[in-house]
């Protein structure tokens, strides 16, 4: 809060000099002064009580006597008394009922130092409601809203200079997959989470999903990945599909790239480059890729047509499309969001810079919008991936140390993400949200 500039012993200063008061623009206060000196000479008086006490003087003076009497008859008692000015003292109804409480408390044979322990408990009792009242609601209230085109390049470059997402999440900034086996024996579970390697369970979707596009059957010569994050989708495809494939994976954030380009050279994969790219206004010609490969990067655009439309454009006739994207619900007339929907998905926004969602359906229907595709085909997800995020929550339960080495502003920052994460199971359990799965194929001349 701002201090009020009239606060009581600040100074005021108007270029460098101190400003009197009654100079900063407030208004003076009339002094009564001049009308108790008019009183004195026998002009003006008051009232009965004031002209006998000035009266008295006969010299024009004031005496103190005079000084001590009331400017008005309202202002009370002639003559102060010493009552008047007693400061500190305890009034015997006060001191009566200090006595009192204590003698109840010597009665159950409690005395001062239980009395204080109590108040020391009380008084961290209440700190600690305080604290978590504090705490609560800045976890409630999401810190990383999406602003404009620079935010999410500005988000995804503090995370790849501090580690700890890679470190727990690996080369793939994305959900995991989990087949039916894997999930009867707990993966993704606090006591199962072993069952399956967080890691790898992210190496297994980039293969599902290759294999849910049709990549199993047609190779394609020119990949382009987009929104590829720290590049493990990209490289992956690069080593999976051989040397005969190029593949380019672009992102908002010049570390990732730095990132991701480092990464393919300790690897050795000659096949695979990275650029930093709006993916709204990709530099590319029209007809460039024989696959274009998206996977949740559709949540931080801010105009999913124009995401849609540019992917469409620089693939090639009779190339194939595939994005996995987090989807909010499909809604009617008949089904709208309720408002405890709306504040879910309101922080789900604004936690992770994502502009807003849209439905499976929605994607559908932008992708038919361009009369540009032959198929077009959707699939929701969210029983193969839902575990990613208690998974993600587990590995770090059980190997902390890297989030504990990292200082206090990481251990707030990851108190944060793991909130959040769970906020993201629910939504997704419940059927607030949707992981879409999106294919097309464009028409050929």
């Amino acid at each position: 809060m701002f201090a009020s500039p009239c606060a009581v012993g600040v100074p005021l200063t108007l270029q460098g000099r101190l400003v009197p008061r009654g100079s900063r623009g407030f208004p003076r206060r009339v002094s009564v002064l001049p009308r108790i000196a008019r009183c004195a000479a026998g002009q003006n008086p008051t009232g009965p009580a004031t002209s006998q006490s000035l009266a008295k003087s006969g010299n024009g003076k004031l005496s103190l006597t005079d000084l001590a009497s009331p400017a008005l008859p309202s202002h009370g008692a002639a003559r102060a008394t010493s009552a008047n000015f007693e400061v500190g003292v305890m009034s015997a109804p006060i001191e009566a009922s200090v006595a009192a409480t204590r003698a109840a408390l010597a009665a159950k044979g409690y005395g001062d130092s239980e009395l204080f322990a109590v108040a020391r408990a009380a008084a961290a009792g209440l700190a600690l409601a305080f604290a978590y009242t504090a705490a609560k609601k800045d976890l409630d209230t999401p810190g990383r809203p999406w602003m404009d085109d620079t935010t999410v390049g500005r988000e995804y470059d503090a995370w790849t200079e501090e580690m700890i997402l890679e470190y727990y999440w690996g080369e793939h900034i994305h959900l995991g997959y989990y087949n039916d086996e894997v999930m009867r024996k707990g993966a993704g579970t606090l006591l199962g989470h072993k069952a399956k390697d967080f890691v790898e369970a992210k190496l297994d979707f980039v293969e599902e999903m290759a294999v849910w596009a049709g990549c199993g059957e047609n190779t394609p010569r020119t990949v382009l990945d987009v929104g590829c994050g720290i590049g493990g989708a990209s490289r992956h495809l690069a080593k999976g599909f051989g040397v005969g494939t190029d593949v380019t994976g672009i992102t908002l954030s010049p570390k990732q790239v730095q990132r991701a380009t480092d990464l393919a050279a300790q690897q050795g994969i000659p096949n695979v480059n990275f650029r930093v790219m709006n993916a709204l206004a990709m530099e590319f010609p029209d007809n460039s890729f024989d696959l274009v490969w998206a996977c949740e990067s559709g949540e931080h655009m801010p105009d999913k047509k124009k995401y849609v439309e540019e992917m469409i454009r620089v693939l090639k006739p009779g190339g194939t499309i595939v994005i996995a994207t987090w989807c909010q619900r499909e809604t009617t007339p008949e089904t709208e969001f309720t408002p405890k929907e709306e504040a879910n998905l309101k922080f789900l926004y604004e936690e992770w810079a994502h502009p807003y969602f849209v439905s499976i359906e929605e994607y559908v229907r932008l992708m038919e919008g361009t009369d540009a595709m032959a198929t077009v085909g959707s699939a929701n997800w969210v029983k193969e991936t839902i575990r990613s995020w208690r998974h993600s929550i587990w590995v770090g339960v059980y190997d902390p140390w890297p989030v504990v080495k990292a200082g206090p502003r990481i251990w707030w920052k990851t108190i944060r993400e793991i909130v959040t994460l769970e906020r993201m199971h629910r939504a997704f359990d419940n059927g607030l949200m949707q992981y879409g799965m999106i294919k097309a194929t464009k028409a050929s001349r």
